[in-house]
Protein backbone atom coordinates (compact mmCIF):
# COMPACT_ATOMS: atom_id res chain seq x y z
CA UNK A 1 0.00 0.00 0.00
CA UNK A 2 1.04 3.45 -1.02
CA UNK A 3 0.70 6.80 0.53
CA UNK A 4 0.70 10.25 -0.41
CA UNK A 5 -0.67 13.24 1.85
CA UNK A 6 -2.10 16.08 -0.34
CA UNK A 7 -2.68 19.89 0.93
CA UNK A 8 -5.82 20.17 -1.15
CA UNK A 9 -8.59 18.64 -2.92
CA UNK A 10 -6.87 19.75 -6.23
CA UNK A 11 -3.34 18.74 -5.49
CA UNK A 12 -5.35 15.00 -4.45
CA UNK A 13 -6.65 14.41 -7.53
CA UNK A 14 -3.39 15.40 -9.57
CA UNK A 15 -2.25 12.32 -7.86
CA UNK A 16 -4.89 10.41 -8.49
CA UNK A 17 -4.32 11.49 -12.30
CA UNK A 18 -0.71 10.42 -11.76
CA UNK A 19 -1.35 7.20 -10.10
CA UNK A 20 -4.14 6.65 -12.92
CA UNK A 21 -2.00 7.39 -15.92
CA UNK A 22 1.22 5.25 -14.40
CA UNK A 23 -1.78 2.04 -14.02
CA UNK A 24 -3.01 2.34 -17.14
CA UNK A 25 0.11 2.72 -18.83
CA UNK A 26 1.09 -1.30 -17.36
CA UNK A 27 -2.64 -2.84 -18.26
CA UNK A 28 -3.41 -4.59 -21.44
CA UNK A 29 -5.52 -1.91 -23.67
CA UNK A 30 -8.77 -4.05 -23.06
CA UNK A 31 -8.26 -3.67 -19.09
CA UNK A 32 -6.57 0.38 -19.79
CA UNK A 33 -9.57 1.73 -21.72
CA UNK A 34 -11.70 2.41 -17.76
CA UNK A 35 -8.58 4.61 -16.75
CA UNK A 36 -8.22 6.28 -20.19
CA UNK A 37 -11.08 7.37 -20.07
CA UNK A 38 -11.71 8.57 -16.44
CA UNK A 39 -8.42 10.46 -17.72
CA UNK A 40 -10.48 12.59 -19.98
CA UNK A 41 -13.49 12.59 -18.28
CA UNK A 42 -14.02 16.61 -16.72
CA UNK A 43 -17.04 15.83 -15.22
CA UNK A 44 -16.43 12.68 -13.27
CA UNK A 45 -12.64 15.48 -12.19
CA UNK A 46 -15.46 18.02 -10.65
CA UNK A 47 -17.24 15.16 -8.63
CA UNK A 48 -13.98 14.07 -7.59
CA UNK A 49 -13.26 17.80 -6.52
CA UNK A 50 -16.89 17.87 -4.86
CA UNK A 51 -16.50 15.10 -3.12
CA UNK A 52 -13.39 15.93 -1.41
CA UNK A 53 -14.53 19.07 -0.87
CA UNK A 54 -17.86 18.44 1.10
CA UNK A 55 -16.22 16.07 3.22
CA UNK A 56 -16.94 12.47 0.80
CA UNK A 57 -13.99 10.00 0.18
CA UNK A 58 -13.53 9.24 -3.60
CA UNK A 59 -12.29 5.80 -4.71
CA UNK A 60 -11.26 4.70 -8.17
CA UNK A 61 -10.85 0.77 -9.06
CA UNK A 62 -9.01 -0.31 -12.02
CA UNK A 63 -8.08 -4.52 -12.67
CA UNK A 64 -6.77 -6.87 -15.29
CA UNK A 65 -7.56 -11.09 -14.44
CA UNK A 66 -4.73 -10.67 -11.86
CA UNK A 67 -4.43 -7.74 -9.87
CA UNK A 68 -7.07 -4.98 -8.49
CA UNK A 69 -5.86 -0.73 -7.92
CA UNK A 70 -8.04 0.91 -5.36
CA UNK A 71 -7.16 4.53 -5.48
CA UNK A 72 -8.72 6.18 -2.71
CA UNK A 73 -8.72 9.98 -1.88
CA UNK A 74 -9.88 10.86 1.42
CA UNK A 75 -10.78 14.38 2.58
CA UNK A 76 -8.50 16.63 5.26
CA UNK A 77 -9.70 15.50 8.89
CA UNK A 78 -8.92 15.52 12.31
CA UNK A 79 -5.78 12.89 13.18
CA UNK A 80 -6.52 9.89 14.42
Amino acid sequence: MSVHEATSARLALRWLKERTSHITDQLDAPHAHLGRHWLTDEAEHERTLTYLITGTAYQLTLYDEHTRYVLVAYPPGPAA
